[in-house]
């Protein structure tokens, strides 16, 4: 079971996802991005190949719907797989395969796409939008874990979760932010706490990456 969002910031051009599950490691197998291309989630009964080969057909030049078409008519048993999609000119797309378990539900619209399954009803994914399309105040990671805790609010899923990831492509080379939760009895809540300590050290860690001489200094032990 699994909810998921994927989305484009309309004010910074990044791309992210947002992912829970009542399986670990979720954030292993079933969030992808790519800074410049787009964002993209395979999930219900992961194929994790197919998240990497969503961003070759984005990267193409392929639009969602396009790359969505081509890479779940080539897919393996396309009908156990769950797949979300936005392009870098925000247009979104999702597919959900007749075998998606449980009560499953798909929402899209500019920069974002939502679905999940195993749901605890319908109108979870709407309200993780609902959530996205209010929140546009807020950096991309915050806004998205923001939208997982609206899916709790609102039944989230059937079961207990145990994992969830946020993912963020801003523009450098690797994801700027990656923070996992891989097995806990509330994952959500975990996550969130994670990107507090994180995020007032975001910036920096790209800036060590790119330009060392001009980052700021650890401030750890040994660092004197």
């Amino acid at each position: 079971m699994t909810i998921s969002i994927a989305a484009r910031c309309e004010r910074t051009g990044a791309f992210g996802v947002a992912i829970s599950s009542s399986s670990p490691s979720v954030g292993s197998r079933c969030p992808n991005v790519r800074a410049g291309v787009g964002a993209v989630s395979s999930q219900n009964v992961t194929d994790p190949r197919l998240g990497p080969e969503l961003l070759d057909a984005l990267a193409s030049g392929l639009d969602a719907k396009a790359a969505l078409a081509q890479v779940s008519a080539l897919a393996t048993h396309p009908e156990y797989r769950q797949l979300t999609v936005v392009d870098s000119s925000g247009a979104s797309a999702v597919f959900s395969g007749e075998k998606s378990l449980g009560i499953n539900s798909e929402v899209t619209g500019p920069n974002v796409a939502a679905a999940g399954n195993m749901l605890a009803n319908d109108g979870v994914i709407q309200a993780m939008v609902d959530r996205f399309n209010a929140s546009a105040n807020l950096e991309l990671a915050d806004r998205l874990i923001s939208c997982l805790e609206a899916g709790v609010t609102a039944g989230g899923e059937a079961g207990p979760v145990h994992s969830a990831a946020v993912l963020i492509a801003t523009d450098v080379a690797w994801p700027s932010t990656n923070l996992r939760v891989d097995w806990d009895d509330d994952p959500i809540s975990k996550l969130r706490e994670i990107y507090s300590v994180w995020a007032p050290q975001s910036v920096d860690y790209v800036t060590r990456a790119l330009n060392p001489n001009s980052a700021p200094s650890y401030g750890v032990p040994g660092d004197e």
